[in-house]
């Protein structure tokens, strides 16, 4: 583990009651903004392992385990979820970044980060200067037009929101069996180290209570953010950089960039050659894009 970070600092910062897990590492004074990267489900900031060290070469990098993943706090749910809404994921990166010294920033973020990031940039434009996103439609669009083929693919959407404590007994049994089952079999490019750590990660207690809460959120009151969102027009101005994998659910289930361009005012984006965990399928990839979209901020 101490080998992936080697030149970050390992940092904690609290917003109300939950501690968060971070790292940061990279020049202070590049003159460059701070980018902050945000993982995905089941996983860690582990998962940036391939990228995160040439990304700190020119800048700041900042990664933050999730609330309920990694190193971060497992909060209680509270009413409808709330307590994981993709509203107080957002604040939670802001209190970070804030904390560093850094009132604006750029994203790179993945899977369930992506989607606190889309959170991020609505809710505190002046924070965020520009996304890019990795293998996510918009929320509320997937929900909206889920088909067979996508609900048999990402078949944990419909069970992790299902009530307490069935989905949070089954994980609990054997979480090491669902996180084989979610993501080993879906191929064999996980370094070891960075799968270490989500094995490690996944057996903390709270953690499958907390992925449920974070999924009911989703499906409720996230859904509830989105729609008042679009029902004010509001959209994400913010430059956005879109990404997905070829070979991934998202790309033959919807059209990512149609439905992000509904979302937001100036997007780009393509297809990439690789399954839905890009930033280790295909780090290079990434690192060219992210050269590309964040290389005169």
């Amino acid at each position: 583990m101490a080998r992936m970070w080697t030149g970050f600092q390992t940092l904690t910062v609290q917003r109300d009651g939950v501690t968060l897990h971070a790292r940061q590492g990279g020049p202070i004074d590049s003159g460059r903004l701070p980018l902050l990267l945000l993982h995905g489900h089941p996983q860690t900031m582990a998962m940036w392992h391939r990228v995160a060290p040439a990304l700190a070469q020119g800048r700041r990098v900042v990664l933050m385990d999730l609330r309920g993943y990694g190193d971060s706090d497992r909060p209680p749910a509270g009413e409808a979820s709330a307590a994981y809404a993709k509203r107080e994921m957002a604040l939670d990166a802001v209190a970070l970044m804030k904390s560093l010294g850094h009132d604006r920033f750029a994203v790179l973020a993945h899977d369930r980060g992506a989607r606190v990031a889309h959170r991020l940039a609505l809710d505190h434009p002046q924070a965020v200067a520009r996304a890019m996103l990795l293998d996510i439609a918009p929320t509320l669009a997937m929900y909206e037009n889920t088909t067979e083929a996508f609900a048999r693919a990402y078949w944990h959407w419909f069970f992790l929101i299902q009530p307490a404590p069935l989905p949070e007994r089954l994980i609990t049994a054997d979480p090491i069996a669902y996180l084989r089952d979610g993501m080993g079999r879906r191929g064999d490019f996980f370094a070891p180290e960075a799968w270490a750590e989500y094995e490690r990660c996944v057996v903390k207690p709270g953690t499958a209570a907390a992925v449920c809460a974070d999924y009911r959120a989703s499906a409720g009151i996230d859904l509830a953010h989105d729609r008042a969102d679009r029902d004010a027009g509001r959209r994400v101005k913010q430059p956005l950089r879109v990404l997905w994998g070829a070979k991934g659910v998202v790309g033959s289930c919807f059209e990512p960039l149609k439905l992000w361009q509904a979302a937001a005012e100036n997007v780009t984006g393509r297809a990439v050659d690789s399954g839905h965990y890009i930033a280790e399928e295909v780090p290079e990839v990434v690192l060219a894009e992210a050269a590309e979209f964040f290389g005169d901020l």
